[in-house]
């Protein structure tokens, strides 16, 4: 049977980039608890760079545990603010208050991508961008969540940049692809060196 390549997320956004890069992938979500596997990683004072990529690793390892033979990519994104690691928001209000935290003020995405087969790590890479927020009133915040809804409640930073998100925003440094949560350039420089990919 031929070796299968394999995104261990659910993730519509990460799934999209990969086809649109041309590649042939199944989707398998990998079944881990995140927040069980960072408690003790947060405890003993990780990176949030580390963290990502131990999660993005945990994702990987816990799907080509079961597909023996494929090669299967995980990733993880870590949002890091002013010393702190933030998570989805919980609610409406959650993003809300996040997003006026951020306002004026500078925050970093972490993007890990690992990729796996038969349950180790391969390849494992990280990139960062940093994103300066334009100064943001609380009735463009409101106008904003009213308009995107619940969806705002699917990433970490409460936007999407490739969407209504970006008028959040004066200035981006780093990938366009990191900032959506998969460092695409390196992830397929790696494939090509695997021969997955035409070199």
């Amino acid at each position: 049977m031929a070796m299968a390549l394999v995104l261990a997320s659910g993730s519509r956004i990460r799934a999209e980039l990969l086809e649109n890069a041309g590649l042939s992938i199944e989707i398998d979500p990998a079944d881990i608890d995140e927040r069980a596997v960072e408690e003790p990683l947060l405890k003993a004072g990780f990176s949030p760079e580390d963290l990502a990529l131990v999660l993005a690793e945990a994702k990987a390892n816990d799907v080509s545990e079961r597909r023996q033979g494929d090669l299967v990519i995980g990733a993880d994104q870590i949002l890091a603010f002013e010393g702190e690691r933030h998570t989805k928001p919980e609610n409406m209000e959650a993003a809300r208050r996040q997003l006026l935290a951020f306002s004026g003020k500078t925050h970093e995405l972490l993007s890990a991508v690992v990729i796996s087969k038969d349950g180790e790590a391969v390849w494992r890479h990280v990139s960062i961008a940093r994103l300066t927020m334009r100064d943001l009133s609380p009735a463009f915040v409101g106008h904003y969540l009213a308009q995107v809804g619940d969806i705002a409640l699917s990433s970490v930073g409460a936007y999407q940049l490739e969407g209504p998100g970006v008028q959040l925003f004066e200035k981006i440094e780093g990938d366009y692809f990191t900032v959506l949560g998969l460092p695409l350039l390196p992830l397929l420089a790696e494939l090509r060196k695997l021969n997955v990919l035409e070199t």
